[in-house]
């Protein structure tokens, strides 16, 4: 599988752990940044990550700040990012299954590597599940669709 990876400093050293583990698996990773822990500003890496997803370039996308929170609203601004900030197995595994999520993200400053790595591993072993949940995901599409600006003319 071919998956997006992208964090701030705060989660910088999650994102090097996650990337190696999907190397080891045998993914392409596709890592957006950061690439140190000098200080630096999540957004940028929640939308290049959320590009990549939305445009079908990577088939997933992995995101890390220090709570998982902000770098997950900023790809979650990116149409047809669906991101999911995630703390345990169960969590992940109900994401994809329920809600296609396309985004994990996970916080740097609170979740321990080998955690983190299984959760990403629930996460990506998991399928949607569709039927009653795709027409809630299209119901979530319909909103977004609603709220993008209008081409001129």
């Amino acid at each position: 599988m071919r998956i997006a990876v992208g964090s701030d400093h705060a989660a910088f050293e999650l994102k090097e752990a996650i990337e190696a583990h999907l190397k080891d698996q045998g993914h392409e990773v596709v890592d957006v940044g950061t690439h140190s822990l000098e200080s630096t500003d999540y957004p940028s890496y929640g939308e290049a990550v959320g590009k990549l997803v939305a445009s079908g370039q990577v088939e997933r996308g992995i995101v890390c700040c220090g709570t998982g929170v902000g770098i997950s609203i900023a790809a979650n601004k990116v149409p047809g990012v669906r991101a999911a900030v995630c703390w345990n197995t169960e969590v992940a595994r109900l994401t994809r299954l329920h809600n296609d999520a396309n985004v994990l993200a996970l916080a740097g400053r609170f979740i321990a590597v080998p955690h983190a790595l299984m959760i990403v591993d629930a996460w990506l072993q998991t399928e949607f599940e569709g039927g009653r949940h795709a027409r809630r995901v299209s119901l979530i599409a319909e909103i977004e669709a609603r709220h993008q600006p209008k081409a001129d003319g």
